[in-house]
């Protein structure tokens, strides 16, 4: 006979032991400290970042430890302005998100497609996941098609990277304003939607030009649960598609903007330690431990700084099964992590058009871009009580900057309707710094490696 084991005694562990979050606005003059202290349990530190990710806040230096069933972080983060987190609605979302009533420690995440503060409810919707091959234009033609078949987009994001293309759109029914569930309806928009993406004239032959194109449908509480996760994992079976991780560089042509990843061993503790050094920016921790969660590995300590410009990071991983990685398992994370790291890196200038939303407005922003010989490399799109707040990052398809001339043709062509703001993304110039090059330092780095060391002396 099986002893008994009571169902109710994992929940009442977690009651008596609740996750608990402090921010601290004291400690430091430049920052707001968030610790959290947690039962552990596998994906709660992914679950933490998005958090952290969804607010906008970047975190410069973080401690990350999980050894044993507790987990216990401390984040420096500022907000987009570079300042301390005092805004009480930001501070109470924390708290209530990571707190003791929030839902770290259950088996369900969030159903909102999560990507801002408070995320604003977009209603009854229906999600769509595209993904293929990029070309100039491309955009503009899935929402051309989207409005010609009467969906209203509520909100969507959109990435490119080497050359494929991965977007979620959030759409409902222009009459109804409900989801789109009818079977016949979503048939005929994704037979469209993927004639689209395999590009006219290639319809099925199966070349690289249409390889990996798909459109699939979620409606309601089906769809992601976090859109840009869900980013990462359509365009990461792309980069084990691609087999070699040494294609083309980040957009801007620029090799020395590369980020520098290795995978080392810790022979003492079993651990893989994973070292990345790149030009430091938002979300990018929030990138790598998503990567590494969704390729089965767990992080057990990190720790995370920035110097100058660059971020520095050290992460020590294990399987799942709690095995350090293979040679070949550590070629692929090299390039797994490479390929997240860059695909979220846009030069060139970000266009936000903000105005009254109506049906089409995207179709024909995007047409307008089209015409300028413009390439959307990372599209942001929002809709908020009927306002809409559209990001759109462009280049020159060759890769020039784009001139003077042709923004102020944007202007001319869409700054009617709504408010254009155009700013430039400057390009990386400096070399990710070798590691004991110096350098000026905005916080010191805490090693792992370094503690290990002490504590075998």
């Amino acid at each position: 006979m099986l002893p008994y084991f009571d169902p109710e005694y994992e929940n009442f562990n977690q009651r008596i032991n609740p996750p608990r979050v402090c921010i601290d606005n004291t400690t430091c003059s430049d920052c707001t400290l968030v610790k959290v202290d947690s039962m552990n349990k596998n994906g709660i530190l992914l679950e933490v970042l998005q958090v952290l990710s969804d607010l906008d806040l970047h975190i410069f230096k973080a401690y990350i430890t999980s050894d044993g069933g507790w987990f216990m972080d401390v984040f420096h983060v500022v907000d987009k302005q570079g300042h301390k987190v005092t805004d009480d609605k930001t501070i109470k979302y924390i708290e209530k998100a990571l707190g003791p009533e929030s839902n770290l420690l259950g088996a369900k995440g969030s159903n909102s497609p999560g990507r801002s503060v408070g995320l604003h409810s977009i209603g009854d919707h229906t999600a769509i996941e595209l993904k293929g091959p990029d070309r100039t234009g491309l955009l503009s033609e899935i929402f051309a098609v989207l409005a010609d078949l009467q969906c209203n987009v509520l909100a969507a994001e959109v990435w490119t990277h080497r050359m494929r293309v991965a977007c979620v759109v959030y759409v409902n029914d222009v009459a109804t304003g409900r989801a789109i569930d009818d079977p016949c309806r979503v048939s005929r928009i994704k037979t469209r939607l993927r004639h689209v993406l395999r590009g006219y004239g290639h319809g099925g032959g199966g070349g690289d030009g249409c390889r990996g194109a798909l459109a699939n449908f979620a409606v309601g509480s089906s769809a992601p649960h976090h859109v840009d996760r869900r980013l990462h994992q359509l365009m990461h079976a792309d980069v084990d598609a691609d087999g070699d991780g040494d294609g083309a560089p980040a957009a801007g042509g620029e090799g020395s903007t590369r980020p520098v990843v290795t995978v080392e061993h810790c022979e003492e503790k079993s651990y893989s330690v994973v070292n990345v050094r790149c030009r430091d920016r938002s979300k990018l921790l929030f990138d790598i431990v998503c990567t590494l969660t969704d390729m089965q590995y767990v992080v057990f300590h990190a720790a995370v700084s920035s110097e100058a410009n660059f971020g520095i990071q050290e992460l020590y991983i294990r399987r799942k099964d709690g095995k350090t990685l293979l040679k070949d398992e550590a070629e692929r994370v090299l390039r797994c992590l490479e390929a997240a790291i860059s695909r979220r890196v846009s030069e060139g200038f970000t266009l936000e058009l903000c105005g009254r939303d109506r049906v089409g407005l995207l179709s024909d922003v995007t047409r307008v871009l089209r015409e300028h010989g413009l390439t959307v490399t990372r599209a942001d799109v929002t809709t908020v009580g009927g306002q809409a707040t559209n990001v759109f990052y462009v280049r020159n398809p060759s890769g020039q900057p784009v001139d003077m001339e042709t923004i102020e043709g944007l202007r001319g062509r869409v700054g009617q309707t709504v408010m254009l703001s155009v700013k430039s993304v400057p390009a990386a110039v400096a070399k990710v710094p070798e590691p004991g090059s110096g350098g000026v330092a905005r916080t010191s780095f805490f090693s792992f490696g370094s503690l290990f060391a002490k504590l075998r002396a």
